[in-house]
């Protein structure tokens, strides 16, 4: 493990990067130009918060069916943000399908 911009070993910068969210991914994103593995978590949790979000509020407009969607996103949202940080933790780069080439794009994009 290596250290990072932000002085944190590498699996600690990539925890880092799914605490609050798409904001720790954009923040980190900018931040760190050189560590591959807090890039890709950083830009996944991006992808996956930021998607989350947009999703959360363009089903709010949709009644009944929407709102009962809505309703189990937050739960989902919770245990993917467990997972990915313990997957972080743990040193993996795990990918989210369909999710991890978004970020992949992302990553390179910036």
């Amino acid at each position: 493990m290596s250290d990072t911009k932000i002085g944190l070993a590498e699996n600690l910068s990539g925890v880092v990067a799914y605490v609050l969210g798409f904001i720790t991914g954009i923040v980190l994103l900018v931040i760190e130009k050189e560590n591959k593995f807090v890039r890709f978590h950083a830009a996944q949790s991006t992808v996956v918060f930021g998607g989350l979000f947009i999703i959360s509020i363009v089903l709010g407009f949709i009644p009944v069916i929407g709102w009962l969607i809505a309703l189990l996103l937050p739960f989902v949202g919770f245990v993917l943000w467990i997972y990915l940080m313990f997957m972080a933790y743990k040193g993996n780069m795990y990918r989210l399908p369909v999710v991890a080439d978004f970020a992949d794009k992302l990553e390179n994009a910036l």
